[in-house]
């Protein structure tokens, strides 16, 4: 199975699901169950689906094939090349290939000055009015190519302004551009680029980064310390006749060997291997030279054999424009797309449909809960009217006077209820604080004043140390926090149970635990930087002030993630708790105005319970149906169930 196909059918199976999503909603609202708590969950699973990314980062020094790879892969389709493969015209700046429904088809590109303001990658996404921008036409290949052409432009200035924009550095001559016949120097002309358009891939969630070479790389920390770890599965790409080259080697320890999604989420592949069709030798001794090749990379690399593919980038393309299978299977670019779509994304996929389902679980049960509620309180009121069978008048009267006397003491315990609230709050005021941008700052404040010193930075190594020991301590507090929260909850809710006869069940704690693994990503990424070999790097102020602001970026993209999860913890007991005060309101009201029918009109007791008894199979029924939605929406997590819809 192809790349685009396995992709697909991960489309279809999201298209699928978002479809049942909406007919639970719509079913939810039509039998008046759609309560805040239940709405809640109900977006989630919706927004978990419908902005799931998969982004896929082709990393490689330049003239290995890199975007020529991308073009065969992703965009055979058009006939022709998108992104700039020929010679002397490649990818100059990264670049993001995505698609967002409430932006039209263009390209953006940000200019490569402002790396001399103090803003970040992040801080810049936020402000598209400082980027140019370009429309695309989406169904000319002739002009969506030559616009796209944009992000191989260059510029010249001299070494000053390319010393100032991290293209320069006098202590370091081997990583320097060679300098122009009048001694400028070519740098990028823009510092990143974002390309949305309606690629059927890119509509299905799908993110293509393509990044520059080595030099350009190492001069932008936000790429390295940011993007390519967010990334979920990495391509890195060599030249197969040439092996591993020092300048290969350099990004694969520096950039990619400590990245935090695992090494099975790496693929090496050994691109141009038409370079070693040689006539002279036989097609046996062409595949002994490539085989040799794959396991010498493996080795030197780190890697299983298998995550080591050697393709022909140029010939796939060629091969899929013109149709020829034979060339196509020669190029060996079906086992490329295959790696990609069965092995390092199938994981990610399986993740997500694991998340979902849990969601659908909790939806389910918290539904189910509100049910619960309903049909006890109808059981209670049948039993209650069953009593009243041959009571007189007064008999009748008196239990009014109960029901009313039970509201008000009900009405009475806010108090109660609004200290639990109370209580809840300050405690999570006080979680919040410990997540907070602000608190953040002052715990980064430290490790920033360090790397804005001028010079070598000796004491650099141990201030990021003490930051992230804070950053750990500060999340081991929010941690005991959350357990305080939680445990409080759980009495609070078993108090009012056993009380007023609810039937609240405090929801799972959020587990924070991949959020320590977030920050020591976020350090190892980091600590590439502090080695004798980036010390004179560092030692440049534009560039340390970059690495500061793109360390806080990372940081604040982590801290956000953890406090929306803890939002919805918060928001599912709120409203759980809510839900079922109104149900016991709405049960006094029900109770009263049963009485009252009966009191004037004769008969009207056994029409009463007919109709009570009513409600509850259609309550029963209702239970029944909810279970067949959320087992279909279960059911749709299964892989099987995938190739299914594909189907």
């Amino acid at each position: 199975m192809s790349f685009n196909q396995d992709f697909d059918r991960h489309g279809a199976w999201r298209k699928q699901f978002a479809l049942r999503v909406k007919l639970l909603s719509e079913w939810l609202t039509d039998h008046d169950l759609m309560e805040a708590g239940i709405r809640e969950r109900l977006d989630q699973l919706h927004e978990q689906v419908r902005n799931d990314r998969i982004m896929v980062a082709f990393v490689a020094e330049f003239s290995r094939g890199k975007s020529e790879m991308i073009n065969a892969v992703f965009f055979a389709g058009y006939g022709r090349r998108i992104m700039p493969a020929s010679a002397g015209r490649t990818t100059m700046c990264p670049t993001e290939l995505a698609y967002d429904a409430d932006v039209p088809p263009c390209l953006r590109l940000l200019p490569i000055e402002t790396r001399l303001k103090p803003q970040s990658l992040l801080d810049w996404r936020n402000a598209p009015e400082k980027w140019e921008r370009i429309d695309l036409d989406v169904n000319d290949p002739e002009q969506l190519a030559q616009a796209i052409q944009k992000v191989a432009e260059t510029r010249r200035v001299s070494k000053a302004e390319a010393s100032a924009l991290g293209f320069w550095n006098e202590e370091l001559p081997d990583d320097n551009p060679l300098p122009q016949a009048d001694g400028s120097i070519e740098v990028p002309r823009w510092r990143h680029a974002l390309i949305n358009m309606a690629h059927p891939l890119l509509k299905q969630g799908l993110v293509i980064l393509d990044t520059p070479g080595l030099n350009a790389i190492g001069a932008e920390p936000e790429l390295t310390v940011s993007l390519l770890p967010q990334a979920h599965a990495v391509v890195f790409i060599l030249a197969a006749d040439t092996g591993v080259t020092k300048s290969d080697l350099g990004i694969w320890r520096q950039h990619l060997a400590a990245l935090g999604s695992g090494q099975e989420a790496r693929l090496v592949v050994l691109n141009k291997i038409d370079t070693m069709w040689d006539a002279l030798s036989s097609p046996e001794q062409v595949q002994l030279q490539i085989a040799s090749q794959r396991t010498d990379v493996a080795d030197i690399l780190g890697l299983s054999p298998r995550q080591v593919l050697a393709v022909s980038a140029q010939k796939g393309l060629l091969a899929k424009v013109e149709r020829n299978e034979e060339l196509l299977a020669q190029s060996n670019l079906l086992e490329l797309e295959s790696a990609l779509g069965v092995d390092l994304l199938g994981q990610r996929r399986r993740l997500l449909r694991t998340r979902v389902a849990e969601g659908v679980k909790a939806l389910r049960q918290e539904t189910a809960r509100l049910v619960h509620t309903r049909l006890r309180d109808l059981v209670e009121q049948v039993q209650e009217l069953e009593g009243l069978r041959g009571k007189n008048e007064g008999v009748i009267r008196q239990m009014r006077l109960r029901i009313e006397q039970e509201q008000a003491e009900f009405d009475a315990s806010g108090a109660k209820i609004q200290a639990v609230r109370s209580v809840h709050l300050r405690l999570l005021k006080d979680l919040f604080a410990l997540m907070s941008t602000t608190h953040l700052k002052v715990e980064v404040n430290e490790l920033a004043r360090a790397l804005r010193q001028p010079g070598i930075k000796l004491g650099v190594r141990r201030a990021y140390g003490h930051t992230f020991e804070r950053l750990r301590a500060g999340l081991l507090q929010t941690e005991r926090l959350r357990d305080e929260i939680q445990a409080m909850l759980e009495g609070s809710f078993r108090s009012l149970n056993a009380e007023y006869g609810f039937s609240l069940q405090a929801p799972p704690a959020p587990v924070l635990g991949r959020f320590f693994k977030d920050l020591e990503q976020i350090e190892k990424s980091h600590l590439q930087y502090l080695s004798l070999g980036n010390a004179l790097r560092l030692a440049q102020p534009e560039f340390a002030e970059r690495l500061a602001r793109a360390l806080m970026s990372r940081l604040r993209v982590v801290y956000e993630a953890a406090v929306a999860e803890i939002e919805i913890w918060n928001k599912s007991a709120a409203a759980q708790l809510d839900a079922q005060l109104r149900e016991r309101r709405r049960n006094f009201t029900r109770r009263i105005e049963a009485v009252s029918r009966i009191q004037h009109a004769a008969g009207g007791l056994d029409d009463r319970i007919l109709d009570l008894q009513s409600q509850q199979s259609e309550l029963h029924l209702l239970e029944a149906r909810l279970a067949e939605l959320t087992d279909r929406l279960i059911e749709d997590t299964e892989p099987a169930s995938a190739e299914v819809v594909a189907a």
